[in-house]
């Protein structure tokens, strides 16, 4: 008998560089990707104590760089979309939750017709980065008040535009926290 399709699924987009075209590394030597198996496993656990058949699975770039226009992750993140849209159908709602660059990945592909809502944390979120693709969805940014790596001030700019464009978008912070959030994870 083949197996039940998810109910739903979590897709999960760790950070990244600004520019790096190489692969990233295989395994535990990808320290972003390592970074985010706390949220995978506590987001795994968290439906199965619920009783939810949720598919929780992390996402995998070719490259390790947003790469300016060439945006790499929002394409990989697309490719994976598409691929439990083959695999699961036309009606699975999809969660993206993602970490500084992920993050941006994942608001980008918002738009993706599976897509119910994204979390973003740490979010990496230029100024000029669009927010039409976040019309109906569900967006919640969480970023420490402490992070140096991204702005808190641009997530807050972020959550507003997006609330403009039709979004039920908030912002948490999280009060002495860093970019990695491991801490409150």
């Amino acid at each position: 008998m083949a197996p039940r399709p998810p109910s739903a699924a979590v897709l999960v987009l760790h950070g990244g560089r600004e520019t790096g075209t190489e692969p990233p590394p295989a395994g535990l030597l990808n320290l972003p990707g390592t970074r985010m198996r706390p949220f995978v496993r506590a987001v795994a656990r968290a439906a199965r104590e619920a009783g939810d058949d949720i598919l929780v699975t992390q996402v995998r770039y070719a490259h390790r760089g947003w790469n300016g226009a060439r945006a790499d992750p929002f394409h990989d993140a697309v490719a994976a979309l598409d691929a439990l849209r083959e695999e699961a159908g036309e009606e699975l709602p999809v969660v993206l939750l993602g970490h500084s660059m992920g993050a941006r990945a994942a608001l980008r592909a918002a738009g993706h017709p599976l897509v119910r809502g994204v979390v973003g944390l740490a979010p990496w979120c230029p100024p000029g980065d669009p927010v039409t693709q976040l019309a109906g969805r569900d967006v919640v940014l969480v970023h420490s008040n402490r992070d140096r790596m991204t702005s808190p001030q641009a997530t807050q700019s972020l959550t507003a535009r997006a609330r403009r464009a039709g979004a039920r978008s908030c912002m948490v912070t999280v009060r002495g926290g860093d970019h990695a959030m491991i801490r409150r994870a």
